[in-house]
């Protein structure tokens, strides 16, 4: 398999190094993709170094910060249009071990997508206190029940998908940017009736610049669950209204 990591970045010029070398040494055969957002720390001019330096690091670069999700749609474009056969998402501060990439690539050769999960057996985090732990797990659960997806952890970020289930998905009609670009994906593969699988990873708190988080990305998320959960709901009344009649 040509395996593609692809990595969205804005200013992570202090974990990018790190988290680079790491990649390379556990996975080398995988080539990777940095995605930056026209960082003004530096981060695209030290991933174009990195890409001088070893022929299978590769560099996209975008005009402004647009967002986690359009940074990964347009890395699956590149992606697709070279012939990868499995790209995978991975963070670019480290709380995605790269280490752990190899049980996600061997899952992923019997599934359409593979999910590093949290919160199944054998996952875990570290260096979170409590309240963020309930605060991902309600997160999940609210997402999954409302979208009836077979996944404990739905909102998790370190994935690998098969070129296929990415060819089969309309990449131009996904709408969410933050954190939720996760939520939608998954619920699109499963409208597909796609087999997604969950392998346990641990993720670790990020220990080297700013965390992207925020409440507008938290909001936007639950909105938008919220809103495709019910127009869920009222397709399937409707359809089994009219087959009724």
């Amino acid at each position: 398999m040509r395996v593609l990591t692809i990595i969205p970045t804005f200013n992570e010029i202090e974990s990018l190094p790190l988290t680079l070398a790491r990649l390379r040494a556990a996975v080398p055969a995988a080539d990777v993709l940095i995605v930056d957002d026209n960082s003004p720390d530096g981060t695209g001019k030290l991933a174009d170094q990195a890409a001088t330096e070893d022929g299978q690091v590769f560099v996209l670069h975008r005009t402004g910060k647009a967002g986690l999700g359009a940074a990964y749609i347009a890395g699956f474009r590149w992606a697709l249009e070279r012939d990868y056969d499995v790209l995978v998402e991975m963070d670019a501060d480290g709380s995605h071990r790269p280490e752990e990439l190899g049980s996600l690539l061997n899952a992923v050769e019997s599934a359409d997508l593979v999910i590093g999960s949290r919160w199944v057996a054998g996952g875990g985090v570290v260096n979170w206190p409590t309240s963020r732990k309930l605060l991902s797990r309600a997160g999940s659960f609210y997402s999954r029940t409302m979208l009836g997806l077979p996944v404990r952890d739905v909102t998790a970020g370190y994935r690998a998908f098969r070129r296929q289930t990415l060819e089969r998905l309309d990449l131009g009609a996904v709408e969410s940017v933050g954190y939720g670009f996760q939520v939608d994906m998954t619920f699109r593969v499963a409208k597909l009736g796609l087999r997604i699988v969950e392998v346990p990873i641990t993720f670790v708190e990020r220990e080297l610049g700013a965390s992207k988080m925020s409440g507008n990305i938290v909001a936007e998320a639950i909105l938008n669950v919220t809103r495709w959960g019910i127009a869920a709901r009222w397709s399937a009344v409707r359809e089994r209204f009219g087959q009724r009649r």
